[in-house]
């Protein structure tokens, strides 16, 4: 989609979206029409001991579809392993309905399907197909306890429903952990659904945080002093959490609730206490307290009795609700190649929805994926697997996780992700789930529109990755001293190119702001080419590396455009060297930086040791467009003679064809092009109604 006209293209967002899926999505007649591959059906009316070669049961009820995905498998393994099936592909289509997940659906080796004749499941005829980690409930009815009354305001009393969870077979309720920047991944507990939407566990303040009032100095960082008197409501919870940025505005972190000693106005705090500790006057709320059950869309479950506490969004005849089951990825790609997920819904799990490790040319195609409580999507090594053309909403810990590649050798993965919708992510864990984590060596992230986040949009580590035509806006709206694309602390993470891509409306009023593309903590040998930046403070941050370029961006009223220090002189014995802090130079240690293939890939980095390691050098800011708000930044302590700064062109208006309306392509005489400014193709950021795998996974 092209950045030209941006608010036609925000009105017809959603139908992009849609119809980006569905221009991805073969059609059931053009696969039967094929006539060599096999074709079996599942369906909610169908039974596994059925051979499913129907689309409905027959008549007389003796054959139809199978009931279940994995009755498919099973199928398809039983006439692989006889010959009884070809070798030119299979496809089973999914009936539309609801498919409850109760364990792994697990594809193994044994699953795979051939290069170009791939095994797919797909939805049938596009119809909706959910694959859910979770369980419908019922049973909802009044309050009728006196003693649970009593501790809900009694202006609610009569809104709020309760139902047993263990009279309806559910019994396994997980855990609250205490998660966080930096700590272990945890699958969520139980949560809550109504139709698709997370509902809230009950919290204070509703909206917004709290702030601490002060700490003790005497105390072993467990213990802070709190504002007002709300706590003295809670004398009665006994499973009270906190969540909160206790520190540093790009930190956060669940704890425990040990103790609230409500005449000195303190809570303490089980251990592990908040990450980085607590400070006066830094944010947090309370949640999971019955007592603040006071508005639509929040819960409570009592752990001990299984009953479950719930103020409706709307009437209950209007919408089913669900909870989550299911703690591992609900489905699971494990040494398997060839295998295409296609047009399916997966969702209420209290983990990953797809996870895909090792093997090749596995695509997730078209699929909604939302509502887990950890990552949406993790792919975990082999080469050219994927996701496309997917949205991905309301995941707890970030999007999609993409890694693979031998930074060893520097070869590359080229696994992907490409052209998907990713919104509203990251609902537990706030910072470093970002809506597409890349890591290793030659992967891809390109088209995707990513948008409504916490924290980052896309964080990346290792070699040689590709993120190119991706539109984002409206993240790193809750945290501080962020980048909306980041990278940090290792000099031999080098040769990614950043192009094409379109950054906009990014702003945080948190201490240290947001960055459009942060190079933090000495980040260096990256390219941040042919991009936009509408609106955006502090564009491109170049923090303290070397050997960075950006080059032929148009920059519109950012301030700065360009920022770049010299943080490494200062911080060279603090941090940098540090094994507990950023251990730098063990990192260039465990890649043989200076033989091959990385002193021959990046020279400058195999002499680095003898060239003043933390001083930004060489760093190139080259032929940009500067309109508005102020061009290049640079702190005291750069050395303006070992960078370039040059040919870049700073006016309000080098020859936009229409800036007030966001249309930045340039006319054919603009000036710019005069001085060597590359044309950026800008009808192609962003979702695109066909792409085609071989782009996707070709880096």
């Amino acid at each position: 989609m092209s950045i030209v006209n941006q608010n036609y293209k925000s009105s017809v967002l959603s139908l992009c979206c849609i119809n980006t899926a569905i221009l991805l999505f073969p059609s059931q007649a053009l696969l039967l029409a094929e006539g060599s591959r096999n074709v079996f059906y599942v369906s909610p009316q169908g039974s596994d001991a059925w051979s499913g070669t129907l689309q409905a049961p027959n008549d007389k009820g003796t054959d139809g579809p199978l009931k279940t995905p994995e009755g498919a498998r099973d199928v398809i393994r039983t006439l692989k392993q006889t010959g009884q099936i070809s070798n030119s592909g299979v496809t089973v289509f999914i009936r539309g309905g609801i498919y409850p997940m109760e364990k792994i659906f697990r594809l193994t080796s044994d699953d795979s399907g051939i290069q170009g004749k791939p095994i797919v499941y797909q939805a049938y005829n596009n119809e909706e197909v959910r694959l859910i980690g979770g369980k419908e409930i019922t049973g909802f009815e009044r309050i009728e306890d006196p003693a649970i009354l009593s501790r809900i305001n009694k202006k609610y009393q009569h809104m709020i429903l309760q139902t047993n969870l263990r009279t309806q077979g559910i019994s396994e309720f997980g855990e609250l952990k205490p998660r966080g920047f930096g700590r272990p991944t945890y699958p969520a507990g139980l949560e809550l659904f109504y139709d698709y939407l997370p509902m809230q566990l009950a919290r204070w303040p509703n909206q917004g945080w709290v702030k601490i009032e002060s700490v003790p100095d005497d105390k072993d960082g467990g213990e802070f002093k709190y504002e007002g008197y709300r706590p003295k409501r809670w004398v009665k919870a006994d499973d009270i959490w906190l969540h909160g940025y206790w520190t540093w505005d790009w930190a956060d972190s669940y704890v425990k609730v040990k103790s609230i000693d409500t005449h000195a106005g303190k809570i303490a705090t089980q251990e592990p206490h908040g990450v980085y500790g607590y400070t006066a006057g830094k944010r947090y709320y309370a949640f999971n307290i019955l007592e603040e059950l006071d508005e639509p869309g929040e819960w409570y479950l009592d752990r001990n009795s299984g009953t479950l506490y719930f103020w409706p969004i709307e009437k209950l005849d209007d919408g089913k609700i669900f909870v989550s089951i299911l703690q591992e990825p609900i489905i699971s790609i494990t040494g398997a190649s060839n295998i295409i997920l296609r047009g399916l819904t997966v969702e209420f799990g209290r983990g990953i929805a797809v996870e895909i490790i090792g093997g090749s040319h596995n695509t997730i195609e078209s699929c909604k994926l939302r509502n887990v409580g950890n990552v949406a999507v993790d792919i975990r090594g082999g080469i050219k697997n994927g996701v496309i053309g997917c949205e991905i909403y309301y995941s707890g810990d970030g999007g999609i996780r993409l890694s693979g590649g031998d930074r060893k050798t520097l070869t590359p993965a080229n696994n992907y992700a490409c052209n998907n919708h990713i919104h509203s992510y990251s609902r537990w864990v706030r910072t470093c789930t970002p809506a597409i984590n890349v890591e290793g060596v030659g992967n891809k992230a390109a088209h995707n529109l990513i948008h409504d986040g916490p924290q980052t949009a896309i964080l990346f580590n290792g070699n040689e990755h590709l993120f190119e035509f991706n539109e984002i806006y409206n993240v790193c709206n809750e945290t501080g001293d962020v980048g909306a694309i980041y990278t940090g602390r290792d000099w031999t993470a080098r040769g990614t190119i950043i192009r094409y891509n379109y950054l906009r409306d990014i702003n945080s009023p948190m201490t240290g702001g947001a960055m459009a593309v942060y190079l933090d903590d000495l980040a260096s040998g990256i390219t941040v080419f042919g991009n936009i930046f509408c609106k955006t403070n502090h564009a491109v941050v170049v923090g303290g590396g070397r050997d960075n370029i950006v080059k032929n961006n148009i920059f519109i009223d950012c301030d700065p455009a360009v920022f770049m220090d010299a943080r490494g002189i200062a911080l060279a014995n603090q941090y940098i060297a540090k094994p507990e802090q950023w251990d730098m130079y063990k990192k260039l240690e465990d890649v043989n930086f200076d033989e091959p293939p990385y002193g021959q890939r990046y020279p400058e980095l195999a002499r680095i040791l003898e060239d003043e390691p933390t001083e930004p050098k060489r760093n190139v800011i080259s032929n940009n467009i500067f309109s508005g708000g102020r061009g290049l930044e640079l702190t005291n302590d750069v050395d303006r003679n070992v960078i370039t700064f040059e040919n870049n062109i700073i006016e309000d208006n080098p020859g936009f064809i229409n800036r007030a309306s966001l249309d930045f392509r340039l006319k054919n005489d603009s000036v710019a092009y005069k001085l060597g400014f590359e044309k950026i193709p800008m009808e192609k950021i962003g979702l695109i109604s066909c792409l085609h795998q071989e782009y996707a996974g070709a880096n």
